[in-house]
């Protein structure tokens, strides 16, 4: 069976092998062709097949073949063809024998080892067939050589115009052709062994030269360099350098002056091939005063300076000799190059310029790792002794205006050589300068080919509507531009790989948190309106290829690493460009897209507070325990123990609390710092813990500013709830997760640090080369401190905290008018707030708590210290006796779902009070815990407020308190029976007066009472209409009392828990003492007397406060009782019961008569007192005594005993 393996063509591998023997020799074999097509014998050497396996017939297989080279060459080619097709036996068939006289077919049998040697016979072969041809033998004829020498770079004409040379019999004889058999022998193969000679290592005969032949009209140099060119591509070497010599000594007319340098181009690569194959790269010179390749350069030089100095004839060739002089700089760099990377002339110089193969040949000294080093790179250039800076100039000759001459094809050849060189020698900058130009030339070539694709589209098909024409267009080569358009950009600095493409249903989690940190400092690198230049250029390329995605990634990582740079326009013509490729991949059903690429978005994210009536309290359940007052939690401002006070937020609380299945918001702040609208295509919220579903939403962010976004969603469990950060996506492009932690004081230390320390390293290291581009040094900084940040704290994040669902309540109806409450001052009158459970929960824990204008500024003054322990006592029993608001707490209060309740709050009208505030707090607290999970230790509550404007009016005004004794002078009988019972007195020595003034400052008048309330006396009260305008006086018999001293001397009291008060007032302990005595006693005479006033005519009523009146010592001595009473009477002596006269309080003794008087004593305190008399008569000249008058001993007397 006859089979075939990966089939190549004889002629295709052998021009492949020689045109890649060395760099050097490829430029050399390329330019020493001598027609305008610009091609060579060596071109058109060897044919194609394609690659596959056949079991035909041998007679099949050469018919094919023979089609395939006929496609490829037509038959009325200029050039000469040598063709020959190998096949090769696979299997274990049996030896395959070709049907009749096949001269072009050669077979290989599988029993032959090494085919690769074998081969490489045969090639050579193939290649000396060449100068078997008639191409030589009709070039030898006078009409040839006319030909040669008609014009600077001749046009040869067909074979077939061309007449034979005239000696046939002196023409090249032929070479056999050789066919492989069935069986080969040891002797066969030995045949066919290659053997390494400088003389013949093809085989060919040397040719004669043939000067009789030669028309003497024109001269024979050019023939001459012609056939020193075909024998140094057969590999006679020593036959090749005399031709190229005879050559030389003819070509000396100014119009051969290129071919003369063409031939000094092959007489400097003999020398290389020459020390190859004689030593295989060893060193053979013995000169010291020279290098060895010193010749070889000279005679490029000698070349190059000829090529530059050539005047074109026509314009039309300028494209011809630009292409050779090119060629030729290329050779000499080749040269140098080879010899410094392999420091020096040596082995592994043949060896690069050598090299077979499609592909170039570096050395080691540069394939390693550690190779564009500028170390590396001088020690090169120290040891071979050619500096880089050498080689670069050479190349840099060629750059110039001899490139706008080339085609464009050409033009991409030698750009593609110096920018390859540019790269090995370390010239980074350089060689994207060159490559640069690359992907203008190919820029071009693709638009050009696209126009002739589309009118020859036009021709062919026409206007037929009938006929549908779909292009296939395929991507292959366009990942090389793209490749070589991200090099270029990176030397420059410009990173176009910043924004990746991804797959579109990626993982937003799967970025790295490092890349967000985009307000850490950035050092500047690179030139950037160049680096500008070169990002249009690199966006022009991928929209001509067309690659979408591409021009997407390239104008989006331009935007996010150039902005500052860029300018209005050039952001705007990014986006928009950016944008369009997107929506055209999007619609061809590409399923990759780019990742988010504006940097870091979101600012901050933050809870939107809960409207008031929604926010959740969490207290213990120890609060719902009874207390016995509340008047601390007031005074210290509270105005409820337990509830939520809007006035006193405590910043030091703990998680947020938010309620299951109830919509929340939070504000998102998002930045643009660009110049165009930024279009948001999904922002969502990225959280953990439990289930949270969130509502994505769209957004147009306007240019240059910060926006802010409302997201709401809700929780769906009970738990902890944690807000990660947002999830990004732009149109077109991939979701992305930006991680957002708490403004901490470790989150603001940690960004500082990052700050300060890049700041630090921007100044502190210099970097070179490569390793000084920005996301180099990002990288080496990123792994430097990996471990520091590995020690770091956990970043904190906003966590809310899950409670189960809450009722709701709403007032219905209240029975104030328009929320205003209007007062007089000590006015008592009530309103009523009715209630409804708006939501599918019960509440059955309802209380009430109160704000008014007064208590701030009351627990303010308290706070500050600075009263007096008397004005501290006042001020403690305005807060707390005299509220504003007040209610009646009913623990039994309960709402059911859908149901109302009435409350009744009762109001006092306090002078200065202006606004206030009902809260009403609720929960429902007897719930069910297996339900819900929630903690039995706590509870929450939701508070509902009522606003109110209060107007209290001050309509009557109390003065002028004072304490009179009571008057002694005697009343008749009747008197006593007219007199008011409740104020009538009969001992006046134990009452007293008590007189207040009251001023109507109103437009109403008032009725005023004051009531004596005392224990153990008769109730009393005096009664008295004040008109508009006037002051009335009102008078009331108090009995008096008197104070312990027990009671007297306690300090004054504080309503707090404040273990006592400070007394900013210096006083000595008398005058302590007196003043504890006068509160005291001032505080049991308004026990004793209750002041209350009424409208006239109408309903409204209220208290009139006696406590800014101030009693003094003059009120205390008359108010408070004797410790002793005593009653004197006058009787007679002796047995005589007649009395003494007695009128109007008056005794009328007789005169000049003995009398005795009568002393009772009696002990008015609560405690056991031993009295002593003193009597005192006054005048005394009037009196005669009989005993003494002072310090009569009375005796011990207990409470309330006489004697």
């Amino acid at each position: 069976m006859q089979t075939r393996n990966e089939t190549l063509i004889a002629a295709e591998n052998y021009e492949r092998q020689r045109q890649q023997v060395t760099h050097f020799a490829i430029h050399r074999l390329k330019s020493n062709g001598v027609c305008k097509s610009g091609g060579t014998h060596e071109k058109h050497n060897g044919e194609r097949l394609r690659e596959g396996r056949y079991s035909e017939p041998l007679p099949d297989i050469i018919s094919q073949f023979n089609g395939a080279v006929l496609d490829m060459f037509p038959p009325s080619g200029m050039y000469s063809l040598a063709r020959n097709c190998f096949v090769f036996e696979e299997g274990s068939s049996s030896g395959i024998s070709p049907s009749g006289q096949q001269t072009e077919l050669t077979i290989f049998p599988e029993m032959m080892g090494n085919r690769k040697l074998h081969i490489g016979t045969l090639l050579g072969e193939i290649c000396s067939q060449i100068l078997e041809f008639w191409l030589i033998q009709r070039l030898e004829s006078p009409i040839g050589n006319e030909y040669l020498n008609a014009s600077l770079l001749p046009v040869l004409p067909l074979l077939t115009d061309m007449p034979p040379s005239l000696d046939s019999k002196d023409t090249l004889p032929p070479l056999p052709s050789h066919n492989s058999h069935p069986e080969i022998s040891k002797s066969a193969l030995s045949k066919v062994t290659p053997v390494m000679k400088r003389n013949s290592s093809l085989g060919v005969p040397t040719v004669r030269k043939r000067l009789s032949a030669i028309g003497a009209a024109s001269s024979h140099g050019r023939l001459f360099k012609v056939m020193a060119d075909f024998f140094l591509l057969a590999g006679r070497i020593e036959d090749a350098l005399i031709w190229y010599t005879e050559a030389i000594q003819l070509l000396k007319s100014p119009l051969d002056s290129i071919w003369n340098a063409s031939a000094l181009e092959g007489m400097a690569t003999i020398p290389i091939l020459d020390s190859w194959s004689a030593g295989h790269g060893l060193q053979t010179s013995t000169s010291t005063g020279r290098e060895p390749w010193s010749d070889i350069a000279d005679k490029l030089i000698q070349a190059t300076a000829i090529y530059f100095k050539v005047p074109p004839s026509d314009v039309e060739n300028y494209q011809f000799l630009s292409y050779l002089y090119c060629s030729c700089v290329l050779r000499h760099t080749s040269l140098l190059f080879a010899i410094w990377s392999a420091k020096g002339w040596g082995p592994l110089a043949f060896t690069t310029m050598l090299q077979p193969g499609p592909t170039p040949y570096l050395p080691p000294t540069l394939s390693h790792n550690e190779s564009t080093t500028w170390a590396n790179l001088e020690r090169l250039s120290s040891m071979s002794g050619i500096p880089r800076t050498s080689i670069s100039s050479l190349l840099a000759q060629t750059h110039g205006s001899w490139l706008l001459h080339l085609g464009p094809r050409e033009r991409v050849g030698v750009l593609e050589a110096i920018a390859s060189t540019y790269s090995c020698l370390g010239y980074r900058r350089k060689e994207s300068y060159i490559l640069r130009e690359v992907l203008g030339c190919i820029l071009d070539l693709i638009v050009c080919g696209r126009q002739e694709d589309a009118h020859t589209n036009m021709r062919s098909f026409g206007n037929k509507g009938n006929v549908g024409i779909r292009l296939n267009e395929s991507s292959d080569g366009n990942d090389s531009i793209l490749r070589l358009l991200k090099h270029v950009c990176k030397v420059l600095g410009v990173n176009l790989d910043a924004i990746q493409i991804m797959e579109d249903k990626s993982d937003p989690r799967s970025h790295s948190e490092a890349d967000d940190d985009s307000d850490v400092y950035r050092e500047p690198f690179g030139w950037p309106e160049l680096q500008i230049g070169v990002v249009r250029e690199s966006v022009a390329v991928a929209e001509a290829l067309p690659d979408f995605l591409a021009v997407a990634q390239y104008a989006l990582s331009s935007l996010k690493t150039l902005q500052e740079f860029l300018e209005a326009g050039d952001q705007y013509h990014l986006y928009s460009t950016a944008a369009r490729a997107m929506q055209i991949a999007r619609r061809r059903g590409i399923m990759k897209a780019v990742e988010y690429w504006s940097g870091r978005p979101v600012v901050s994210i933050a809870l939107a507070p809960l409207p008031f009536i929604r926010l959740p309290i969490e207290k213990p359940m120890s609060a719902l325990k009874p207390r016995s007052s509340d008047s601390n939690a007031i005074l210290k401002g509270g105005t409820d123990p337990f509830l939520y006070n809007p006035r006193r937020i405590n910043a030091t609380q703990g998680k947020p609390l938010i309620v299951r299945n109830e919509a929340l918001e939070f504000i998102v702040i998002i930045q643009n710092p660009y110049v165009f609208d930024l279009e948001l295509q999904s922002l969502s919220l990225n959280t953990s813990g439990v289930p949270f579903e969130s509502n994505p939403t769209s957004l147009v962010v306007p240019a240059r500013s910060y926006h802010r976004v409302i997201l709401s969603g809700k929780a769906l469990a009970i738990g902890s709830l944690v807000i990660r950060g947002c999830v990004v996506q732009a149109p077109g492009g991939v979701p992305r997760e930006f991680v957002i932690p708490l403004a901490t004081e470790e989150e603001e230390e940690r960004l500082t640090h990052k700050r300060s320390a890049a700041l630090c390293e921007a100044g502190r290291f210099k970097y070179s080369g490569l390793d000084n581009f920005p996301w180099e040094r990002k990288n080496k900084s990123r792994n430097s401190g990996s471990g520091s940040s590995r020690s770091s704290k956990t970043m904190l994040f906003l966590e809310c905290k899950v409670i189960p669902e809450q009722p709701l309540l709403r007032i219905r109806r209240t029975t104030v008018t328009h929320g205003a409450l209007m007062l007089y001052d000590g006015e008592m009158s009530s309103i009523r707030i009715t209630f409804e459970n708006i939501s599918p929960l019960p509440i059955d824990f309802v209380r009430l708590a109160f704000d008014d204008s007064t208590i701030t500024p009351a627990q303010q003054a308290l706070a500050e210290g600075e009263l007096s322990v008397f004005e501290t006592y006042e001020t403690e029993y305005a807060l707390i006796h005299r509220p504003v608001f007040s209610w009646i707490k009913n623990d039994s209060v309960a709402i059911a779902p859908g149901r109302k309740v009435t409350l009744t709050i009762n109001c006092f009208g306090k002078v200065g009070c202006t606004e206030g505030t009902i809260h009403a707090s609720y929960s429902y607290i007897h719930r069910n815990p297996d339900d819900d999970g929630e903690e039995a230790s706590v509870f929450h509550t939701r508070q509902i407020s009522y606003p109110l404007m209060v107007t209290v009016y001050r309509m009557l005004e109390s003065h002028g308190m004072d304490i009179l004794p009571y008057p002694s002078y005697p009343m008749s009988t009747d008197n006593v029976a007219q007199s008011n019972s409740n104020l009538f007195v009969e001992d006046n020595g134990a009452w007293c007066l008590f007189s207040l003034d009251i001023t109507n400052t109103y437009g109403t008048p008032f009725e005023v009472s004051i009531e004596r309330v005392q224990e153990d006396v008769p109730w009393g009260e005096i009664l008295v209409n004040v008109p508009p305008g006037s002051t009335s006086r009102l008078v009331i018999p108090l009995k008096k009392f008197l104070l312990s001293d027990d009671h007297t001397s306690r300090p004054i009291p504080t309503l707090s828990d404040r273990q006592f008060v400070v007394d900013k007032t210096k006083l000595s302990d008398a005058e302590q003492k007196m003043q504890r005595e006068l509160f005291w006693y001032r505080e049991e005479l308004f026990k004793s007397l209750r002041c209350q006033w009424r409208e006239a005519g109408g309903t409204r009523y209220g208290n009139l406060s006696l406590r800014q009146q101030r009693l003094t010592l003059t009120m205390l001595e008359t108010i408070r009782t004797e410790r002793a009473g005593i009653q004197m009477s006058f009787v007679r002596s002796g047995d005589s019961t007649e009395p003494i006269e007695h009128r109007a309080g008056k005794y009328h003794p007789p005169c000049s008569e003995l009398v005795y008087v009568r002393i009772k004593v009696t002990n008015l305190t609560t405690t056991a007192l031993v009295f002593t008399l003193d009597v005192n008569i006054d005048p005394r000249e009037h009196v005669i005594h009989d005993g003494i008058l002072c310090d009569i001993p009375v005796g011990r007397l207990e409470a309330k005993d006489s004697k």
